[in-house]
Formats: structure tokens, sequence, C-alpha cells
């Protein structure tokens, strides 16, 4: 029998990329690939590449130059490129790194196998359609192999928000839901391979509308399926957006036991008139009274949100008016991030902050989320949690999950394997992380 080939994969940005080279990963295996974990081995490369972070695409260039000196010495290696920024640059792409031989975009990877077929005839190969056909049926099942405790899982693409700032909806395009049952027998073929906390991922994850048995599935609708089934025992989601955080799904955080008690909702800035100009259609206020109404819901709920600092004509006054938000709502987590431009996107074309404006406020703010982590984190010591365990520890002897309230919690010297969801004492809280002992 021949060697297999082996594939390479380099996965950059969002959890959607992680399930997304997964499943590329299982298309090619179809071909022949295995995975490795060096691109020196490696048959074919594949960078499966994000637009959000700034200057995407030239890291993306930086990264296939380091290629050169592997293709020069294994002419036969294949190098590919997926996700969002292939989507943008498209022929681009070939056309300043002639060594690649393959651009394919997130909506259709399923094509994969055909375009890897073509490359090895000795062919370019290049597909940013967005196709009628649906790709999750397109590829084949996920092989039985076991799996870790956690999964994530892709129920909607796309985004109609249209945020000023963002390339989503062109790159991924308009928002499209998978029908439910599809997802329920993905969600239990997870389960059946070990998985006990499933993700569900969306750019615009609450805006869910699946077709199901008696017409469209809101998420709450598709929550409550899973819920049923056995030997699932967490479910989250990510990332949602205000407008969409509708009744009865804020009713499911306060009444599904298999909802965790964790809540990433991105604000993006306190102040109305930057929401506006954000095009984020929700104000500082109703962001706050959305906040109190999930809170009543689910009074122990751990928030989590997103922030752009020195977004275009943002004053002083504007970035305080997100330092006020933020002290009122107290993140458990947050990210926050410079705004960059995007090519394409109506806030590319406006006055921008001067960058040493836009860096000291993203200190600013990230000193008052990272204070107010920590004492969140704080209040954790003392209290019981149930971790579901994932890994070892660095330290031997030592195990680490993650609590219900995604907090990464280690144990040291329990008699506890990868898998096992156990109660646990909160004895220490440390940078980013909790140390407890099993109850």
């Amino acid at each position: 029998m021949s060697e297999p080939k082996k594939l390479f994969i380099k996965t950059y940005g969002c959890q959607m990329n992680v399930y997304d080279s997964e499943r590329m990963a299982e298309a090619l295996g179809g071909q022949g690939y295995v995975e490795t974990q060096s691109p020196d081995d490696a048959d074919m490369i594949l960078l499966n590449t994000c637009h959000i972070r700034e200057k995407a695409a030239e890291k993306v260039y930086s990264e296939l130059g380091r290629f050169k000196g592997l293709k020069a010495d294994k002419p036969d290696l294949k190098i590919g490129v997926a996700g969002c920024v292939a989507q943008a640059e498209g022929e681009e792409i070939m056309r300043r790194q002639p060594l690649v031989d393959l651009v394919v975009g997130p909506q259709s990877y399923h094509r994969l196998p055909e375009m890897e077929a073509k490359t090895r005839a000795g062919e370019k190969a290049l597909d940013t359609d967005f196709p009628e056909e649906d790709k999750f049926e397109k590829l084949k099942s996920r092989p039985k192999a076991t799996r870790g405790p956690t999964a994530f899982l892709t129920v909607q693409e796309g985004c109609d928000k249209f945020c000023a700032f963002c390339v989503v909806p062109y790159t991924r395009g308009a928002e499209v839901s998978r029908p439910a049952d599809r997802i329920l027998t993905e969600a239990r073929d997870l389960v059946e391979r070990g998985v006990r906390e499933i993700t569900l991922l969306g750019q615009n994850v609450n805006a869910y509308h699946g077709a199901g048995p008696n017409g469209d599935t809101s998420l709450a609708g598709l929550i409550w399926e899973l819920n049923k089934i056995d030997g699932l025992e967490r479910i989250r989601f990510t990332t949602s957006h205000p407008n969409d955080m509708t009744d009865d799904l804020i009713e499911a955080h306060g009444t599904c036991d298999k909802l965790m008690p964790y809540l990433h909702l991105p604000v993006q800035a306190g102040s109305d008139k930057i929401l506006k100009r954000m095009n984020r259609s929700h104000t500082a206020d109703s962001y706050l009274r959305l906040v109190e109404r999930i809170r009543a819901a689910r009074p122990d709920i751990l928030m989590s949100g997103d922030f752009i600092v020195g977004f275009p004509e943002e004053t002083e006054e504007d970035f305080q008016a997100t330092l006020d938000l933020v002290e009122e709502v107290r993140y458990g987590y947050a990210y926050s991030f410079k705004y960059s431009t995007r090519p394409g996107t109506p806030a590319a074309e406006r006055p921008q902050v001067p960058e040493d404006k836009a860096t000291d406020r993203l200190h600013r703010l990230q000193a008052l989320i990272t204070r107010h982590q920590r004492e969140v984190q704080d209040d954790m010591v003392g209290r019981e949690v149930r971790v579901l365990f994932e890994k070892a520890g660095r330290l031997e002897g030592q195990m680490v999950g993650k609590s219900e309230y995604l907090h990464a919690v280690h144990v040291g010297g329990a008699n506890v394997t990868s898998g096992d969801l156990r109660r646990v004492r909160i004895t220490a809280s440390g940078a980013n992380s909790l140390a407890g002992e099993l109850v």
C-alpha cells in the first residue's frame, strides 16, 4: 500500500475557522490525506485565513513567503489558501504568490477534493463562489473516530447587519441557517464519539432560523431540541448580536439546564454617536436594559463582550461613554481592539483617530476590563463549580477543564480523565485561570 499523503492546516481567527478546518481535513481525508503537525513533511499545506484582524492579507502573504524553500525542495508540494482572505483576494493571491496552487472561499471548501485533483494534474484551482448547494450536505459524514469532550458546530453563516467596520457580509455572504434536523444529526454523531459539550457557531448565531418540522426554528428552539440528547451535558453559542437576543432565548438561559451561564454579547462601543456611525442599530441604553433582562433570567450569568476603540470620529467623550458602560456591566471577559481599516467598508473612508490616541484609549480600556475580570475570578474562590475536564495540565498529575462559566480550572492530584464532569471547590484565583480541588 502507498503511504498516505500528509496535510498541514494552519488555522487563523475565529472558532468557525476551527470548525471549517476540521471539515476540510475530513473532505481531503477521502483523497488519502492524513493530518500532520508540521509543514516540513506535508504534501499539501492549507492556510485557513481570517480577514478580521489588521493587515490580515499581508500577514498571509508573509506566511506564504516562508514556504518558498519547502516548495523549491519539494516541487510536488501543493499550497492552498482558504477562508475569508481567500474570498476577499481571490486571483490576486495567485498573482502575488505564484507558489499557491489552490484558493478556496469559505462557502466552497466542499469542492476541495475536485480542486486537489486539478492541482495534481498540474493546473491551478480557484473557487470563491457562493454556490447554491449546501456545503455541509455535500461533505461526507465525519469519520467515527473518538473526539475530545468539547466540539464546535456551525449552525449559521453570514451576516446581514453590515456594520461599518466589518467585512463578514462580503466574505461569508448573507445570513444562512442550516436545517435543524441536520444540526441535530451532527450533534448526536459528536456525542456518540465522546463529545459532552457543544458550542453552536455563527457569525450572527442568535439570528438562527433554520427549517424545522413545523416551520422555521429559532436558536432557542434548537437549544431545547439539543437539550433532549442523552450524553450531551453542555450547550453554548457564539457570537450574538444584541438586536437578535429574543425573549425565548433569554428565557432559555433561565430554564434550560444544559445551556451554560455564559453569554458573549458584543456591544462594540458605549457612545450612541459611535454606535450609529458603526451601523450597530442599538443604543447603549437598549444594550444595558437587555443585560438587565438577561441577568434577571439568570442572575449568575457571566457576560463577555467586544470593543473597538479609536473608531473614526471617536472623541474622548465618546470613549468615556464606553468606559462608563464597561463599569456598569462588569464583564467577566472582554476582547478589545484598536480600529483598523478594512478596504471596501464604509468606515475605511472616514477621518481616522490618531494612532497614539487610539493606543492610549485601548490601554485604559484593557486595564479596566482586566480589573473586572480579576474581580469576577476572585469572587469564585470558595464556590463550587462543575468542571468538564479536557486535558492534562503543565504540572505532573494536574488536569485542566472549564467551569460552566468558561473559566479554566486546574486541579492537581485528582483521579480524573478527559471527559469527566466533576464538582470542584475553587481554592485560588490566578491571572487567567482558577485552581481547585475535587469535592
